[in-house]
């Protein structure tokens, strides 16, 4: 099949090509029954707007940027170099991506950044605290015409247009769920490990966790939560007096990143056999840890995937064209040893 163009957009939903362009580029004019049946033809055919001739057209470049954690980290990398890679890639279509790394965990931090950068930019993407100060400064973003979409983690009583994340609560169901599996038919107790109680993604998989843990596997005791920053010493350290504090201590859920900390703890114990490990994103060190035992089970997110749809909300709202929601979905994958890409 050829391409779709906006003659056969008009002809399947029965309208002229001047309506269709006017539903496009959100001019007034057209009735409502009308732009549901031009965006139905759209979706059903898969029509992409030449937008790159539409930019060159109205001499128009746009500017976006990803607001990164600091810190570093297996998974941030692998999203940092997410964004390279599609930044180079869309400076061809007269799109300039830019990159901000600062300390998400600190709300009024993450807030000033937003504040101060946002009349430089058409649309931002956010790895977002969940805090007061954050949303208030996405909400003013908003108002100033600034598209943000929130990424890996995100504030959803904000303004922000779209969460390019996996769904959190079910990765943290599904963690409780191997847990309990893993560990079916044994007493003990299970230590739980956020990096920070103030990020969304790590509330929700905790609160997943726990809920399918105590109604589930009730003869397995969870410990309080602590937290970690995602520091892998500090987690290192945390590992060893989990293990010294609690001698029935059959599993550990790593709610964040870091993992590499806990995975070091467990081996210079000498516990990497008898502990049960599910961690999250599959980075070159927690590959390393499953092919050897020590991690029994990972819950990915694609990276590559999350900055993309990321992009192409991005995009699609600087365009002014429907979204093919299907596309944005970000799956859970669970790897184990023996199913590794």
């Amino acid at each position: 099949m050829g391409k779709v163009t906006i003659q056969d957009v008009a002809r399947v939903a029965g309208v002229s090509v001047a309506t269709v362009d006017r539903v496009l580029n959100r001019r007034p004019g057209v009735r409502t029954v009308t732009i549901n049946r031009v965006e139905a033809a759209i979706r059903d055919l898969n029509y992409q707007p030449d937008r790159i001739a539409a930019r060159l057209a109205r001499s128009r470049e746009y500017r976006f940027c990803f607001v990164l954690p600091e810190r570093s980290g297996d998974f941030w990398e692998r999203i940092n170099d997410e964004v390279r890679v599609v930044a180079e890639r869309m400076t061809g279509e007269r799109v300039t991506i830019s990159v901000k790394r600062v300390d998400v965990f600190d709300g009024v931090l993450l807030a000033n950044t937003l504040d101060a950068i946002g009349d430089m930019f058409d649309g931002i993407a956010v790895v977002a605290l969940d805090h007061p100060a954050v949303r208030e400064s996405i909400n003013a973003l908003a108002a100033r015409g600034v598209t943000v979409v929130t990424l890996v983690s995100d504030v959803p009583g904000s303004k922000r247009v779209h969460y390019a994340g996996i769904d959190n609560s079910s990765a943290g169901r599904t963690a409780g769920s191997l847990m309990g599996r893993f560990l079916r038919g044994v007493t003990g107790r299970v230590g739980l490990i956020a990096g920070s109680l103030a990020l969304r993604d790590h509330i929700e998989r905790q609160f997943g966790f726990e809920q399918v843990m105590t109604h589930e596997y009730p003869k397995l005791e969870l410990l309080p939560v602590r937290e970690s920053r995602d520091d892998w010493r500090k987690l290192e350290d945390m590992t060893a007096q989990l293990l010294a504090e609690q001698p029935d201590l059959v599993g550990i859920y790593n709610v964040g990143g870091g993992t590499r900390g806990i995975v070091a703890g467990l081996e210079t114990a000498g516990r990497s056999r008898d502990i049960v490990l599910i961690a999250h994103d599959l980075s070159d060190s927690n590959r390393k840890a499953l092919i050897r035992g020590t991690i029994d089970a990972v819950i990915n997110q694609d990276p590559g995937h999350e900055v993309r749809s990321a992009v192409r909300v991005l995009m699609s709202k600087a365009d002014n064209v429907p979204l093919i929601e299907s596309q944005e979905r970000i799956r859970i994958d669970i790897f184990l040893r023996d199913n590794l890409p």
